[in-house]
Parts: structure tokens; C-alpha cells; sequence
């Protein structure tokens, strides 16, 4: 097969993929076991913030039960925390812990590893291509989730 004769799109969905593929096999190898592709649509709203389970569900466009279930199995691998909100000690808020911290730092070290001399130019493509399906402004709100 000649892989130029296929579409950016496809592509782009195959070097994800592979990239995602890669990433965690290097990250259960350096410790984070247990850890899938699903738990970054969860922590992506938990670097910045400290959402509650109904919050975190209206994000990720899932019911209550489903993002408690996600935040149960992170608490399990100890990557997250369940916290009293300061203004309200009946509500409980989910946020990072320490281990939960080094796994982002973990993740993005070990993407910028995969970027490539000349990415620059695959990179303004891949940008242009989120432009032209309309999906720019879900990335840089961090509305990106499961199935999109």
C-alpha cells in the first residue's frame, strides 16, 4: 500500500493512533500501569480545575455514573482525588495528585519525543484540517471527547 495515496484525515487518524499506541506502552513500561487512551478525555479537565462528578459528566458529554466510574477507576491507580469544595464541605470536587501530575508530565514528555525534524510543516496541515471540519475550537476548549 501506498500511503500517499491516502487522505490527511486518514492519516492524521492512523499517526494518532500509533502515537497514542506508543505513548502508553512507554508509559505502563516507566510505571503508569493501568492507565488507557479514555482517562485523558478525564485528566484534561483536571490540570487546570477541580471539577465535581456532574461537572466533569457535562464535559465529557456523559451521564453523572459514567464520569464517577472513570474518576473511581483514576482513584484506584492513584491519579485523582476526591476533595471537599471549600465553600461547600457536603460537595466533593476530583482533582490531580502528585502522581497524578507526573503522569501529564510524563505524557507530554514523552509526545514531544515523537515529534520529528520538519514537523512544522505537518503540523499547519493537521491545523488547517481541524480549521476546515470545524473542530479547532473544541481543542482549545478542551471539548474533545470520547468518540469525537
Amino acid at each position: 500500500m501506498d500511503l500517499m495515496r491516502l487522505d490527511l484525515a486518514t492519516l492524521a487518524h492512523l499517526a494518532g493512533s500509533s502515537a497514542n499506541d506508543a505513548v502508553l506502552a512507554r508509559l505502563h513500561e516507566i510505571g503508569h500501569t493501568g492507565v488507557r487512551v479514555s482517562h485523558g478525555y478525564v485528566i484534561q479537565h483536571l490540570i487546570e480545575g477541580a471539577p465535581t462528578v456532574s461537572e466533569l459528566g457535562e464535559l465529557l458529554g456523559v451521564t453523572q455514573q459514567a464520569a464517577s466510574k472513570q474518576l473511581l477507576e483514576l482513584e484506584r491507580l492513584g491519579y485523582v482525588e476526591r476533595v471537599p469544595d471549600p465553600a461547600d464541605s457536603r460537595v466533593r470536587r476530583a482533582r490531580l495528585t502528585g502522581r497524578g501530575r507526573r503522569l501529564v508530565e510524563d505524557s507530554r514528555r514523552l509526545r514531544r519525543e515523537l515529534d520529528v525534524p520538519g514537523d512544522e510543516v505537518a503540523k499547519r496541515a493537521l491545523i488547517r484540517l481541524l480549521d476546515a471540519t470545524g473542530g479547532t475550537e473544541k481543542v482549545l476548549k478542551r471539548r474533545v471527547v470520547p468518540g469525537d
